[in-house]
């Protein structure tokens, strides 16, 4: 994350990073921001609820009308773009490393073929792995 992205507000509480004060820092992240203080607060919120299970949910729309709905979506594609882009790090260290695509593709619950469509950017599959 980038710290003190300039003219940017906390994506969370709205700040800007003029306005948040000494917790003034807001570090950028893919499709959103968050100043310190939001960061701190998100923190203690995880921290609470550590010795459950932890689901990942994406925010409530029940409350919120369309073009808040549709607002959210860029953020949602560009964490989802940041995600695929760090699988596909990962995937190809594996394979320098000589991972199989059996392998790779068994860990995300996909056939060798799936993932060598998904990730081998053109690397020739012999269908002997």
């Amino acid at each position: 994350m980038d710290a003190g992205t300039e003219g940017a507000g906390c994506s969370f509480c709205g700040r800007s990073a003029g306005e948040a004060g000494e917790a003034g820092e807001v570090f950028a992240g893919p499709g959103m921001n968050i100043c310190r203080e939001c960061a701190g607060a998100a923190e203690a919120i995880v921290r609470e609820y550590t010795d459950g299970a932890v689901q990942v949910r994406l925010p409530r729309w029940d409350g919120m009308g369309e073009d808040e709905m549709l607002a959210q979506i860029p953020r949602i594609a560009a964490v989802a773009d940041q995600v695929e882009a760090d699988l596909r790090v990962w995937v190809r260290e594996l394979r320098r490393r000589g991972v199989t695509w059996a392998r790779i593709g068994g860990v995300l619950g996909i056939t060798r073929q799936s993932a060598w469509e998904r990730f081998s950017g053109g690397e020739r599959f012999t269908g002997e792995e």
